[in-house]
């Protein structure tokens, strides 16, 4: 399934949208649909036991386990909530998160787009205030904006161990799904590893990201550079990509959604924010340009170095400019989409074989790959 971020117009109806998205890739894994959520969490209501005083019981209806689970959302949402902004560019919009009390705010690069300045509103607020870009790496579909005056009491979010992330934990996705600012809704994580290719287009710079993790909470329109936290009250990741599916006209598939990991997050904002630039992406690099290659029956077939960057890992294991790359360790490579998507789930400095042809002879060769450089 091909991937596509968007963005929605500020000022949205909840449900039907017509023409309210304002960035649509022309493929299949986009953000669509609608989900609602609250600033202000429900009170749950609770009797004293007489056998048991001081006991804490459950509403009628409702077990002792599901109260425990709704307060635990509850302190959630009232630690987290906070630190999720909306971000209104042009006539779009998405959220982001606070990162730091400076008024630095992470959000998805396609979020912002080509845009410089913005305006921002925070949880709980009408107020908008204005920010401006401090930097942007599409590469992993990331930016940094800072706030022009940073009001006092700024709640900066926390960030969690993407390490530790595993399938099954309860995750809350925090944003403005078509423009309903301060929305929660959740889910589970429900699989880690994956790498998602977004097609290009307006405002969306067709990254391939790798180590994204998947997870049933609902992601709209509106909702990319949203947090998704966990029950910790961490961040995970940053809410970037929904499924739709392409037998329906790319309605809605439910329940499959991709958000950035932690990791990622914080190793490309602390660069943006302290040079305005990145000069480590952690991105897996062969040092080559290359596109796809086509058989004789006019089929994807590889991918065709066109030129190799002196001294970079692929020169340095002999690779030259007309070999066809067709396998990354036991991963087939069929197009240049194919390699892309192999190096993103890989890291600089890991050793892979690569299988390629040279004038009709499949060879291989060992190669210690390097560090995508940022443009």
């Amino acid at each position: 399934m091909p991937a596509g971020p968007r963005r929605t117009r500020p000022g949205a109806p909840y449900g039907r949208l017509p023409g309210a998205v304002a960035v649509a890739a022309a493929a299949a894994l986009a953000l669509a649909g609608c989900s609602s959520g609250s600033s202000s969490p429900a009170t749950v209501a609770a009797t004293t036991s007489p056998s048991a005083p001081g006991a804490t019981q459950a509403a009628p209806g409702q077990s002792n386990g599901a109260t425990q689970l709704q307060e635990a959302y509850q302190t959630v949402i009232a630690n987290v909530l906070p630190s999720v902004v909306q971000i209104t560019t042009g006539d779009s919009l998405g959220s982001g998160i606070v990162y730091d009390d400076k008024g630095d705010i992470v959000t998805n690069a396609h979020v912002i787009g080509s845009a410089k300045t913005f305006t921002v509103t925070l949880a709980n607020s009408t107020t908008t205030l204005d920010a401006e870009l401090v930097g942007s790496y599409p590469d992993s579909d990331l930016a940094v904006i800072r706030l022009s005056k940073p009001p006092s009491g700024l709640r900066p979010a926390s960030f969690g161990d993407s390490g530790k992330v595993q399938l099954g934990q309860i995750t809350l996705a925090m944003g403005s799904p078509l423009g309903l600012s301060s929305s929660v809704t959740q889910g589970i994580v429900s699989a880690t590893g994956r790498t998602v290719t977004e097609p290009q287009g307006p405002g969306s710079p067709g990254a391939t990201i790798g180590n994204m993790v998947q997870t049933s909470a609902a992601i709209n329109p509106g909702n990319s550079g949203g947090a998704l936290v966990n029950l910790d009250s961490k961040v995970i990741g940053i809410n970037t990509l929904a499924a739709t599916e392409p037998q329906t006209n790319g309605s809605a598939a439910p329940g499959i959604g991709f958000a950035i990991p932690a990791s990622t997050i914080t190793n490309i904002a602390d660069q943006l924010i302290k040079q305005g630039k990145v000069t480590n992406s952690g991105r897996a690099a062969l040092g080559v340009t290359a596109r796809t290659s086509f058989n004789q029956q006019f089929q994807p077939a590889g991918a065709v170095i066109v030129a190799v960057t002196a001294g970079g890992a692929a020169a340095s294991a002999g690779l030259q400019a007309g070999d066809v790359i067709t396998r990354i360790d036991d991963t087939q490579v069929d197009s240049l989409n194919a390699l892309t998507t192999a190096l993103a789930s890989l890291t600089p400095g890991s050793k892979v074989t690569v299988t390629y042809t040279r004038d009709g002879a499949t060879k291989t060769a060992e190669v210690t790959l390097g560090e995508l450089q940022a443009p």
